[in-house]
């Protein structure tokens, strides 16, 4: 099958960690409470007021349509949340329809290293892209 393994960036950012490579702190969330706590640990831990939060689609573009938003404070952070969450977000690669927002990772910095990885099982063949948004 060549069929390409998608994974969402934060799945990138945990085989990363997993692999001992540096990463900036965030964490992915599936709820505006879930928002809450992630930019509440990220300001305590960074001792900046400032988080990135982003729609998760598998499409590239999420800035460019309005899915990374950089605010300060835990506040605005779950006010971002409340409106991207269950959101159709439209980007030049997702089509006219949009994908729907399921997922919001919390972040420290807007500048993440992304992986993009292809898998083809049957060549035992992979390979890894990164790129900054």
């Amino acid at each position: 099958d060549d069929e390409p393994m998608k994974i969402h960036e934060y799945q990138a950012k945990e085989l990363f960690r997993a692999y001992g490579v540096a990463t900036p702190f965030g964490r992915p969330a599936l709820s505006v409470g879930e928002v809450e706590q992630a930019a509440t640990e990220i300001i305590r831990e960074t001792g900046s007021e400032t988080v990135v939060v982003k729609a998760q689609i598998h499409a590239g573009g999420r800035g460019k349509g309005g899915g990374v938003k950089v605010v300060k404070g835990v506040s605005a952070a779950v006010e971002t949340a409340k409106k991207l969450l269950g959101s159709k977000l439209k980007t030049p690669q997702t089509g006219p329809d949009g994908q729907t927002v399921r997922r919001l990772p919390v972040d420290q910095t807007i500048h993440n290293t992304a992986l993009v990885g292809r898998v083809n099982a049957a060549r035992g063949s992979v390979k890894i892209f990164a790129q900054l948004e």
